[in-house]
Formats: structure tokens, sequence, C-alpha cells
């Protein structure tokens, strides 16, 4: 779910032939495995989805350590956002399945009669996975659901950014799930171009745009299709006039501190990037946030840290760019030490500078005022399409605006980040911030071929599709094409001429 790092944090120079036969190894035995049809059967795909729940539920403790190693995830933050997601994806995977792969009848136009036509879901074959270190078990798993439901093999790459849980799935998917059909291969940068050097029959990467570009570059020498969980600068436009006094204003600002620091300390693709609010109420709006960080964060543990030393100094650099540094009101205290950043507000750093231009991805929030909330709109079109949308507003027609006039991957209203635990929505970017949607139904339609499939008999035959051609079989045609059965009946009797 984070774009600043991947899996995969370079495709390198040319990884060691041990590394290639590795990789051959393990994909040889999954191609195998797929093809003999194990894969394919409602109960196999049922048995997995059990398998995953059991090692929720029966590695739970170890789960949170591996998460607090990686990033200092308190267990309450680590459940909220991935096991208890995971857990309630699973099952909501394990419940519709059954639904989800049964053919679809769809309409047949009298003129095919007699005929059936159906679509039919059907696996891919064998996928790649590659997962990213902000939420290394749910970005791990999430899509390795829909993967699975839908009947194919999978090879998983856990960032190597989160060693902790990468060992954590390495050590425990085998002995919950069929090791012959799903593969945890661990490694850096030499590790994933050696995979997609291999012929997949899909991809589904979750990482930065740069990253995203060589993987699409390596997957094109096989034609391998690829999804793209990317991200970009999530704006939240903060409409006072409806949300800005009493218990409306309070829970805005609980949530949107939920969706900038609570989430892996903004380290989130879907996190809050900037505020747009209007200039008169960005000082009530900041006395707020200030006040309300206090409770929520009076302990150091409330937070997730900085995943390692690169993003700190990456981080520190926005912080102490001459330009943006008068514009820090609160916070903006460093531990290199303990990889901690304090929650920190900006108001309006200068709209060039790199915490501006560049996705965050991590506790820094820059608020910009605007003189009419209106103006957000035409802010936010100037930009790259985001990943998401947020708007604190209970205007009928500035809501009807936003989704009108903006484009991004999704938009919530009074609320940040929850869009994500929903299965019933599409999860998934457009334009720069990717393309390819999962969750729920999503991830499996993701790893699914919809296959056309029509029977047709033998009663009826039209020679009008035959030459030799004639008037009459040109406007017989013409009444078919246009499901005008009347006059093609007429015009076969010779009844008409037209």
């Amino acid at each position: 779910m984070g774009t600043m790092a991947a899996s995969v944090e370079e495709i390198g120079a040319a990884a060691p032939q041990a590394l290639e036969l590795h990789a051959l190894q393990h994909l040889g035995e999954l191609r195998s495995t797929f093809e003999s049809g194990r894969t394919r059967p409602l109960a196999w795909r049922q048995s997995q989805l059990r398998g995953l729940l059991r090692l929720l539920a029966e590695k739970e403790d170890e789960a949170f350590r591996a998460l607090h190693d990686d990033l200092g995830k308190h267990r309450a933050e680590a459940y909220r956002d991935e096991v208890g997601v995971l857990i309630k994806s699973c099952n909501a995977a394990l419940r519709e399945v059954g639904k989800w792969v049964a053919p679809e009848k769809v309409w047949a136009p009298l003129v095919a009669f007699p005929a059936n036509a159906q679509v039919v879901p059907e696996p891919l074959g064998v996928v790649l996975i590659f997962s990213c270190w902000n939420f290394p078990l749910g970005l791990s798993l999430e899509p390795l659901i829909g993967a699975i439901a839908a009947g194919n093999a999978v090879v998983l790459k856990p960032s190597e950014l989160a060693p902790a849980t990468a060992k954590f799935l390495e050590d425990n998917i085998g002995d919950y799930m069929d090791a012959t059909a799903v593969k945890v291969i661990q490694g850096g940068p030499a590790v994933g171009e050696q995979l997609m050097e291999q012929r997949w029959d899909k991809v589904l990467f979750t990482g930065c745009p740069r990253v995203a570009r060589m993987v699409m570059a390596a997957a094109s020498k096989h034609l391998t299709p690829v999804a793209l969980e990317l991200g970009g600068k999530c704006p939240c436009i903060f409409d006072s006039a409806s949300v800005g006094t009493g218990r409306n204003l309070q829970t805005s600002v609980n949530r949107v501190i939920f969706a900038k620091w609570s989430s892996c300390a903004g380290q989130a693709c879907v996190a809050i990037d900037y505020i747009l609010v209007e200039e008169r109420f960005a000082p009530t709006l900041i006395k707020m946030l200030k006040s309300t960080l206090k409770r929520f964060m009076a302990d150091s543990d409330q937070m997730a840290r900085i995943v390692n030393a690169r993003h700190f100094q990456r981080l520190t650099g926005l912080l102490k760019d001459p330009a943006v540094a008068a514009s820090v009101l609160h916070g903006g205290k460093l531990d290199a030490k303990s990889l901690c950043i304090e929650p920190t507000i900006l108001l309006n750093p200068p709209l060039d500078s790199a915490i501006m231009t560049e996705e965050i991805f991590g506790p820094l929030l820059p608020i910009i005022t605007v003189k009419k909330i209106e103006d957000s709109i035409a802010f936010v079109r100037a930009r790259p399409k985001p990943l998401a949308v947020y708007a604190f507003t209970n205007s009928a027609p500035l809501k009807r605006r936003i989704v009108e006039e903006t484009s991004s991957g999704s938009v919530t209203f009074n609320d940040a980040v929850v869009q994500y635990g929903i299965d019933t929505l599409p999860f998934g970017g457009v334009g720069q911030s990717g393309f390819g949607q999962y969750h729920g139904k999503y991830s499996f339609e993701m790893f699914s071929h919809k296959k056309a499939v029509l029977k047709r008999g033998f009663l009826v035959e039209a020679m009008l599709r035959y030459p030799p051609w004639d008037e009459q079989k040109i406007a017989m045609m013409r009444h078919l094409y246009r499901y005008n059965y009347i006059r093609f009946i007429f015009t076969f009797l010779g009844l008409s001429r037209t």
C-alpha cells in the first residue's frame, strides 16, 4: 500500500546464476501443479483460505512481533490495519467464492437460436505478487486471497525492507497452505530481477512509479499483464462551512489524525498527504489538530516508526529545506536513533518545494489555504491523479463537483483510509497512481480470465451469412443487426423490399 519503496527497490545488476536456477525450480514446480489441475476445484480453493485463516489465528502473536520489529507498530494498530482486515477479507472470500466461480449466463440474440451464452471465470495460471514494506503482511496476503480464490498458483515476493515479516511469511505459509502451489521467495533487487525475467501469467506490483516502470519493461518481454498499485499525493478538502463546528469538527479532526499519523506514521499510499482549507479557518483547524494529537499520541509507542535510515533522511530533507522550515508550526522533532519523527504540521510551504511535489509518505502534514473551498477543486485537478481524494463536507453541491470534476482511484467523504477495508469497493489507482483493482470480488477478477463460451445447435441455419450475395440478404442483415425480427421475416418471405 506504499509507494516510496517496494519489495524490489530497483531492478539491479544481473543476479548470480544460482538465483536464476532457484527461481526456475520454484516456477517449474508451480507450473506443474497448476497444469495438473490441482488448484482448480472449489474445494481446494476453500481449503487454502481456511489454512490462511488458521495461520492468522494461530500465529497472531508472531505476526504482531514481526510488524513491531519491522515498523514499531503497536499490536492494536497491527490488528486494525493488517491482521483484522485479512481475517475479514479471508472470511468474505470463503463465503462468496462459490458464487464467484459459477458461470454467468448472458443474453444471446434470437438470431443465434438455439444458443446458450456464458461467461466462465478461469484462473490465469502462475502469478507473481510483489508486496511492499509499509503493510508487509496485509499487502502480501490480501492479493494472495484473491489469487488463490481464483484458482492460481502463486509466488509471493515480500519486501526485503520488512525482513521480520518476510521471514514470518516464508516460515509459515508452507505449513498452512499447499506448498506445491504457493511459494514465498525472499531477497532483494537481484531476486526481483530474476523473477521478472521469467514468464508469468500476471504480475501485481505494489510500490513506486520508478520501479513500476522497470517492472513493466521487464514484463513486456513475455507480454505479461501487470497490475500496478502505486499512490500519489492524496488531498483532503476540509469544508469549514459544513463541518467546522461542534461534534462534526472534532470527529473530522479525529479522522484526519487517524488517516495521517495513526496508519504506519503516514507511510501509506492512501494516507492524507495534505489538507486544503479556507484561509480564515486554518488557525482553528491547526489548534484542534494540535490538541487532539496531544491526547492521541501522548506515548511514543502510539505511532509506528520510519522504516529505515534512508527514508528517515529523505523525510528529514523535506523538513530541512530552507524554503520549508519556516512553515513548520508544530512538531518537527527528529530522533535518528529510534527512527521516529514527531507528528508535524506545516502551513503553506512553497508549492514548488519537494514536500508539495513528491509523495510525502511520512508524518508530515502540509496545510494549504485557499480563498474559497471551491478553489480546492482546481488545485487538485492541476496535479497528477491521486489514489484517493478525501473531503470533509456536508455540502451536496461540493460533493457532486468533487465526484464529477476530479479523477482519482476513490473518493471518500467525511472519513479517510477506511475505504481500503470495504470489500465491496474496488481498490486501485488511475493514471500515475496505478491501474488494476482488487479487494473482495475484485481480487478474484484481477486474477481471473472471463472466458466467453457460446454453445449452438444445428436446428436453425441462416444462409444469409454465406455468399452468393444479393440485395435481399443485405436487407435481412440490416434488420437482424437492429434486432427487428418482424421486418426480417417480411423480407425473408419477400413481402418487403427494405
